[in-house]
């Protein structure tokens, strides 16, 4: 389990965890497979993720689509007819996947869609498991991956916040370590449809105790950046190397390498510029505020002992002086020394005893009174 809370470690620090959904886009091939890995890595995702499944454990066979492509095999076929050409991959090959997935220094993951497969990703090694949006109320799939105690990321594409809240229960009997993907289950999703501000009721509602993130099917490159923005700090998307290759639909959908290194470049700057949380000033900006601000300045030449009105004096850059926050109550004080025009004044420069006496008597109008001055 050690590597399962070292892996978590990296998705709860909440930089970009990112997911190359290839899927079965390997089309049976651990040649192309590798090429996937090798895209992947080369992309900057931090996981590229397979499924694994066998059709007869899937679906029925004359269990309708629920998508629209046009490079079928069979036109009118159905479910079975679509997942059966793609489910030669067994535990060897998932293996085998694995291995050159850490040759290529990237972490392997799947989804698995019945409980051989999830017991075959288990005894290889896998950390993290997906749960299709699909299965969300497959409660006997989501308890025999949540025994496992490994990562369990939840999609939640079709889903209202019950299911989710119920799907969530099943799986938290097992384990905390649970990532919360949004995701609209249409393939591909209009940006219209995405309604990323679902993220911020996912958030409300969990995220205090598990992590958010996305399941994106949209065919824009800057979503998951927004959905990161939002809060969502794991994302997948659908990946191939060559969007005109046959067989799974996935592929004309899916992002290329060129489409995955600018998603996951988004994302990073999307972090970059997000920065902290708490609004105060930053360390590049102390120029700024010491000579961008005004101080209040002899705006002509002032005796000793003259009272400080506003005729003589001014605000004006840099704020190397005192601040005008402080202009109420030096109006009407006597300064100390001579100032020639321009001076900048400094807290000696003017009765400071008069100022407490008028601070004291509640005469300012500042807010504030920052804390050398009171």
């Amino acid at each position: 389990m050690e590597k399962v809370d070292e892996m978590w470690s990296q998705i709860t620090s909440g930089r970009p965890f990112s997911i190359a959904e290839a899927g079965v886009n390997h089309l049976g091939s651990i040649e192309l497979g590798e090429q996937l890995i090798a895209g992947a890595a080369k992309s900057g995702a931090s996981a590229i993720k397979f499924q694994s499944y066998k059709a007869k454990n899937l679906c029925t066979k004359d269990a309708p689509r629920f998508w629209d492509w046009e490079g079928e095999e069979k036109q009118e076929g159905t479910q079975f007819d679509s997942y059966s050409i793609l489910d030669s991959f067994g535990e060897k090959e998932h293996l085998e996947l694995k291995k050159i997935c850490e040759k290529y220094g990237i972490v392997f993951m799947s989804t698995p869609f019945d409980n051989e497969a999830v017991d075959y990703l288990d005894r290889i090694g896998t950390c993290i498991y997906k749960i299709a949006s699909c299965d969300i109320t497959n409660f006997p799939l989501l308890e025999h991956v949540a025994q496992k105690r490994k990562i369990v990321m939840l999609s939640t594409g079709a889903s209202t916040m019950d299911e989710i809240r119920a799907a969530v229960q099943v799986v938290s009997e097992y384990t905390q370590k649970i990532v919360i993907m949004h995701c609209n289950l249409k393939y591909p999703t209009a940006n219209n449809e995405i309604n990323l501000a679902m993220i911020n009721d996912l958030k409300k509602e969990f995220g205090n105790k598990y992590v958010i993130g996305l399941s994106d099917h949209t065919m824009n490159l800057l979503t998951p950046a927004c959905a990161y923005i939002l809060g969502a700090t794991v994302f997948e998307r659908h990946f191939t190397i060559d969007k005109t290759l046959k067989k799974s639909a996935d592929h004309w959908l899916s992002a290329d390498v060129d489409d995955m290194t600018k998603i996951i470049e988004n994302v990073n700057l999307a972090a970059e510029m997000l920065g902290e949380d708490i609004k105060n000033s930053t360390p590049s900006e102390e120029r700024a505020r010491k000579y961008a601000r005004r101080s209040i300045v002899a705006a002509k030449e002032i005796k000793a002992g003259e009272i400080l009105t506003e005729e003589n004096l001014a605000c004006k850059r840099p704020g190397t002086g005192l601040s005008p926050v402080f202009w109420n109550v030096v109006i009407g004080t006597r300064a100390t020394r001579n100032l020639k025009e321009d001076e900048v004044l400094q807290k000696k420069d003017f009765d400071n005893e008069e100022y407490l006496k008028r601070l004291g008597a509640g005469r300012s109008k500042l807010r504030n009174n920052p804390s050398e001055w009171a």
